[in-house]
């Protein structure tokens, strides 16, 4: 009965480390959350997910927060606004001259909400 019980836990611990190592190796969920960890201004936007929001440049200063980033549906820009601390905009866009790294060539681009 009791090696049962013990041959269950421990397929299900197996089972939970080869899962989170899975989703740690496959996803930007680690870096994610140590890029929330190690600095409290930094944040995931409200569309996107701790799962799927990659940033793709970083602030060089004394704090490594993100300056624009990505997901599957959008591209982000980190505004430093309190009223509206980021703008996204569609991946497929129309926008002429499209650059995901300068926002001065984004058109229609949403306003993301403070949290």
């Amino acid at each position: 009965m009791k090696s049962a019980l013990r041959r269950t836990l421990g397929i299900f611990a197996t089972v939970l480390i080869v899962v989170t190592t899975a989703l740690c190796l496959t996803t930007p969920l680690a870096s994610n959350a140590a890029m929330l960890l190690m600095d409290r201004s930094n944040f995931i936007p409200a569309q996107s997910s701790i799962f799927s929001f990659e940033p793709y440049v970083i602030n060089e200063g004394s704090s490594n927060y993100w300056l624009y980033g990505q997901d599957r549906t959008y591209y982000y820009h980190f505004t430093y606004q309190a009223d509206a601390p980021y703008l996204y905009i569609p991946r497929k866009n129309a926008c002429v001259g499209f650059d995901r790294a300068d926002v001065r060539t984004w058109c229609g681009a949403g306003r993301g909400s403070p949290r």
